[in-house]
């Protein structure tokens, strides 16, 4: 249950963000929802007037339809033939009592019947707006489908009644499609009437954002709860609830958390005779949770095939991501003269010291991570759930961010040019170097789940992880040259991250493994500067590169043999290349020149002795041009 109660403290926290409209990135609006509230999709928009009377209705237009809405616990989860009517807003077929009257369709009851009543009750009750009861007088005349054929939203057919699909021999009695058409499929019952009130004398706010209204019914409902039970989460009597909020990833999202409503399954039979008997939460705990949860998915979650991925504070205040790189936190990855990692360790602390301003403040500065996903479209679970300590959670970071990291070549900035910057992959770009960037969503998100852990418990990378990575590092030729490059330094990252090794060229490191990737490294930038700039094949050392990790002896020769054309070619420009070799060759052990198999090791010798080399190229072009 500590879930929920970080999730209802974040709620409480936050009380002052409770109805207030943010937007995401793609214009898309949310909310941190009041309690006894939802969001619907609305169709069209009624508006009327203070004395009770309608005054105009339209379409609305789809970017606009997302609506803030009363609900009761019934309404909430309602489906197939129940009936359980909002309690203001909902579809035509329960707020228009003349929907007979047009032809309009019901299986057993009408619907407006039990939807006028509740209303009734809140119009009548102490609390009250005038906008309630401005709406529940229009709606008692029962002349809501008449006045909104009058406006030409809704169309009846040749016999008078409402059309439930529209069809081309409909083309014949209207000029023009009715407008609710063009933003509904099927059935024009289904479209779902958002109500206002227009004044012509004043300004007021719509009914959907007014904060008096929230109060209004929150004040009305609770008082039609049920009687107080001990709630688990809180430790306190309050009514309950055993019907919890869905809609929780996104608007469409059926997958509830909690679900006790399974009474001929086996959910709690056979243990319990009731499912109060297992656990009890107070109604206003649930709904706070649950709208905390939904408010910080859209504004801080990351969503990977419906996997969640969600890390906060119980204050809103920023922490850091650990699905993120450096980059996303403003690390300094500006390259210097034997840049090493303690340098960059130092980056990543000073920017990791900004996040750390609340901790003398002495309140609680603790991070929840937590991670969702549902198996069916009912059912959704906490796959992974931690609560720690900020100034612990910091220091993985900083442990995972000064580790994990290495010389990297594949983010584009502004102006769209690759930029080189030192730092650790993102899980994501992980899962894209171990499996190929045309992986299933699935295995990415299931990969991601597997990395937070080595980040946030400073556990192992899987070793399969890693192996997938070294495998498809050493084999370039199966995928394009910037997939390749992206593919070796985030493999580097990895074994890195075990072995400890510096990014810049290590020349006092004896392991045969790096001393053979210093030796393809070598080979590959001889040939690529006998082929020149416009030849782009590759090189033999690239061609042989997965044999060599497997054969490194015997593919060495291969590799030597096809080298002397180029060696001859280039001339006294060779030199040097040539007598690194030898200098490299000489290190290895004669016992160690051999066929066994290179470790992850061979990529961190090739990577910083390539990067050493055209570093070094790069030099000696700025050193020539100043001299000329």
């Amino acid at each position: 249950m500590s879930w929920l109660l970080n999730l209802y403290e974040t709620y409480e926290a936050n009380i002052e963000h409770v109805g207030k409209v943010n937007k995401k990135r793609n214009g898309q609006e949310y909310t941190l929802l009041p309690i006894a509230h939802t969001t619907q999709t609305a169709h069209i928009q009624v508006n009327i007037t203070e004395e009770g009377e309608f005054h105009s209705a339209f379409v609305i237009d789809k970017s606009d339809g997302n609506t803030l809405i009363p609900c009761t616990e019934g309404s909430s989860s309602r489906a197939g033939s129940k009936i359980a009517p909002y309690p203001l807003h909902d579809k035509l077929n329960y707020v228009a009592g003349d929907f007979i009257a047009y032809g309009g369709k019901i299986k057993k009851e009408e619907p407006f019947s039990y939807y006028i009543k509740n209303l009734s009750d809140w119009a009548n009750s102490p609390y009250a707006t005038n906008k309630v009861k401005s709406i529940y007088s229009y709606l008692n005349k029962k002349r809501l489908v008449r006045d909104l054929l009058e406006e030409r939203i809704l169309g009846l057919d040749e016999n008078g009644e409402l059309i439930e699909k529209w069809q081309p021999k409909y083309d014949s009695l209207y000029e023009q499609k009715p407008a609710i058409f063009s933003v509904i499929p099927g059935d024009q019952s289904s479209a779902f009437i958002r109500f206002n009130v227009h004044s012509p004398m004043k300004i007021l706010k719509n009914v959907w954002s007014d904060q008096q209204m929230y109060e209004s019914f929150i004040q009305y409902y609770r008082e039609r709860l049920g009687e107080s039970d001990l709630c688990f989460v809180t430790g306190k009597h309050v009514p309950s609830t055993d019907r919890h909020a869905n809609k929780i990833r996104h608007a469409g999202d059926k997958a509830k958390l909690i679900s006790a409503n399974d009474t001929s399954g086996f959910t709690f039979r056979g243990r319990f005779h009731h499912s109060e008997e297992v656990a009890s939460i107070g109604y206003d705990v649930s709904q706070k949770a649950h709208n905390a949860l939904k408010w910080l998915i859209q504004h801080q979650g990351k969503v990977m095939d419906q996997r969640v991925f969600l890390v906060w504070q119980n204050n809103s205040e920023a922490v850091p991501d650990p699905l993120d790189d450096p980059f996303a936190m403003n690390v300094s990855t500006i390259k210097k003269e034997g840049f090493t990692n303690k340098e960059f360790a130092r980056e990543v602390a000073k920017a990791l010291d900004g996040y750390r301003n609340d901790l003398t403040m002495g309140g609680k500065a603790d991070v929840n991570i937590l991670i969702l996903d549902s198996a069916t479209t009912g059912r959704m679970a906490v796959l992974y759930y931690r609560y720690m300590n900020k100034e612990l959670y910091l220091n993985r970071l900083k442990s995972w961010y000064s580790s994990c990291i290495w010389h990297h070549r594949y983010r584009k900035d502004e102006n769209n040019q690759y930029i080189e910057f030192i730092g650790a992959p993102s899980p994501k770009d992980i899962a894209l170097a171990a499996y190929g960037t045309k992986v299933n969503e699935k295995i990415v998100k299931g990969l991601v789940e597997r990395i937070l852990p080595c980040i946030i418990d400073d556990k192992k990378i899987p070793v399969d992880i890693v192996r997938s990575a070294i495998q498809r590092a050493s084999n370039p030729v199966s995928m394009e040259r910037w997939e390749w490059e992206k593919t070796i330094s985030v493999t580097c990252a990895l074994v890195n991250k075990e072995e400890g090794y510096e990014v810049s060229l290590d020349r006092n490191n004896h392991n045969r493994d790096y001393l053979f990737g210093r030796l393809l490294a070598i080979a590959d930038v001889l040939e690529r500067q006998a082929l020149g700039k416009e030849e782009t094949r590759a090189t033999n050392a690239i061609r042989y590169m997965n044999s060599f990790s497997k054969h490194p002896a015997r593919t060495w020769k291969t590799i030597q043999d096809a080298l002397q054309p180029y060696q001859a070619k280039l001339g006294a420009k060779s030199l040097y290349l040539s007598s690194l070799i030898d200098e490299v060759a000489s290190q290895i052990q004669f016992d160690d020149f051999n066929n066994k198999s290179l470790s992850g090791k061979y990529l961190l010798g090739f990577y910083s002795q390539r990067h050493d080399l055209y570093q070094k190229k790069v030099k000696d072009e700025e050193t020539k041009a100043v001299t000329n």
